[in-house]
Parts: C-alpha cells; sequence; structure tokens
C-alpha cells in the first residue's frame, strides 16, 4: 500500500484504463492511484526483473506518485534524457551514470520517478548543457 505524498491517504491500485481510457496498449498495467490529488504512478510489468526487488508482480512502483506539475517535470526531462540513448548516442546506463555522478547521487538513486522539482531543474540544466539540442 502507498500512501499520498500529497493527502496521506492510501493510494488504490488500479489498471490503466482509470488513468488513461484513451490508450488501449495501458489498460493491463497497474497504476498506483489517489483519487483525492489525481497523484499516480505506474508499476513494473509483471516479470519484470527490478534491481534490489527481485521480480516485480506487477505493483511495484516505477517511482513515487505525482500530481499534474510532477508529471510535466517528469516528461520534460525524459524528453530529454530518453533520445540520448534511445538513438543510440550512448548507452542507457552510462547516461543515467553521467548525471548521477553530476547530481551527487548513486546509480540506483538516479530514477526520473523519485526526483524532485529541484532534483529536476538539475538535471534540466545540466542535460541542455552537456548535451544541447540539436
Amino acid at each position: 500500500m502507498l500512501k499520498c505524498p500529497y493527502c496521506g491517504k492510501d493510494a488504490a491500485l488500479v489498471t490503466g484504463d482509470k488513468i488513461y481510457p484513451h490508450r488501449p496498449d495501458l489498460y493491463d498495467r497497474n497504476f498506483w492511484l489517489c483519487a483525492a490529488c489525481d497523484a499516480y504512478v505506474g508499476c513494473h510489468k509483471k516479470g519484470a526483473h527490478v534491481r534490489n526487488a527481485g521480480k516485480s508482480d506487477g505493483t511495484l512502483p516505477l517511482g513515487s506518485l505525482a500530481n499534474a506539475e510532477l508529471r510535466k517535470w517528469r516528461s520534460y526531462v525524459h524528453s530529454i534524457l530518453d533520445p540520448l540513448w534511445q538513438t543510440k548516442k550512448l548507452k542507457r546506463r552510462d547516461v543515467y551514470r553521467i548525471l548521477a555522478k553530476h547530481l551527487n547521487i548513486r546509480i540506483g538513486k538516479c530514477h526520473v520517478g523519485l526526483f524532485n522539482e529541484d532534483r529536476y531543474k538539475q538535471a534540466i540544466k545540466f542535460l541542455n548543457e552537456r548535451f544541447p539540442p540539436s
């Protein structure tokens, strides 16, 4: 069970059709949702190997519950970060290793879903300076 960091209520485990009714491809995925705050987070796929957690049962959160504002920060950081490894310019692990070193955190803690607003701002500034948009 997850507690909402915004209101302190218990989050409920729901399926993707509740979060993304326009995305049938996500209907079978699990999400933790605080309906009172509209804060949610996706879960690792069932059977996925998760570092330090073993195989996911499909209910392990990908990060922390996020409200609309925090989700915008996450999306923006991913829009900068993901193309660096998706285009094969760098390996994914190397991108996160570089970012973790700059943020002075362990690579195991360098997960966009765990950042707060200040950390997002630091990441955006660094990534834009280190890997300027083409």
